[in-house]
């Protein structure tokens, strides 16, 4: 059964990320993550030299990025513009990061896309994720991207369940949406627009539309 909650149009303004075309023929986000390397390679070709250095193999930073001595990155990766990536920050590769965004202090990205203004500024780890535009994780909130006896994940809904195929997958965070401090997404994790997660929650399942998700595990819907 088709659920609203997870479908793209319902999660995530693709006007702010060059990886529109990507999701343009999926129904669900967690679609592109196994195409989110080759979707790179592919816009990074085609990047303006003027805008963008090549740093490394497969490595695009744009010229008004701010990239800290101590970060470490891996191609392929694309870094937009005005975007901050902060001292000690690890990206492994596979990420597309968007304008305006920060990569903060000791924060890892992996086989992810970050929308544009997205904020992961403490101790992040964002894996096998899609992060919405102006989406923010609180310090040391993170998406677990392999359940614990690694079979394939699922993404719920109430009694909705969605066998995703992935053995890796985060979580889908729609736009505008906030994950408190030290919070987990476990596993096929979706966030709607708007949601937030309190601090410390170990979150699951799917959150909806102005849903604030408390530590007890009820939601409350933002009036």
């Amino acid at each position: 059964m088709m659920n609203g909650n997870w479908l793209i149009e319902n999660l995530l303004d693709l006007t702010h990320t060059r990886a529109a075309e990507l999701f343009a023929d999926k129904c669900y986000a967690w679609e592109v993550l196994a195409h989110i390397k080759d979707c790179i390679l592919q816009i990074g070709a085609q990047l303006n030299d003027a805008a963008f250095e090549r740093r490394g193999e497969d490595i695009w930073i744009h010229r008004t990025a701010k990239v800290a001595p101590s970060a470490s990155i891996t191609g392929p990766c694309i870094i937009d513009a005005e975007t901050e990536v902060r001292h000690c920050a690890f990206i492994r590769g596979s990420a597309l990061i968007g304008k305006n965004c920060v990569v903060g202090n000791s924060a890892e990205i992996k086989n992810a896309i970050l929308f544009d203004n997205v904020q992961t500024p403490h101790y992040n780890y964002i894996g096998d994720s899609v992060l919405g535009y102006k989406s923010h994780l609180g310090a040391g909130a993170v998406t677990s991207n392999v359940k614990s006896d690694r079979s394939l994940v699922t993404v719920r809904d109430g009694e909705l369940r969605h066998a995703t195929g992935l053995k890796k997958f985060g979580a889908i965070v729609g736009d505008f949406a906030e994950v408190g401090c030290n919070a987990v997404l476990n596993p096929g994790t979706v966030l709607s627009r708007h949601s937030s997660v309190y601090p410390t929650t170990c979150a699951r399942g799917t959150v909806p539309e102005n849903g604030i998700l408390k530590n007890d595990g009820r939601v409350v819907i933002r009036d």
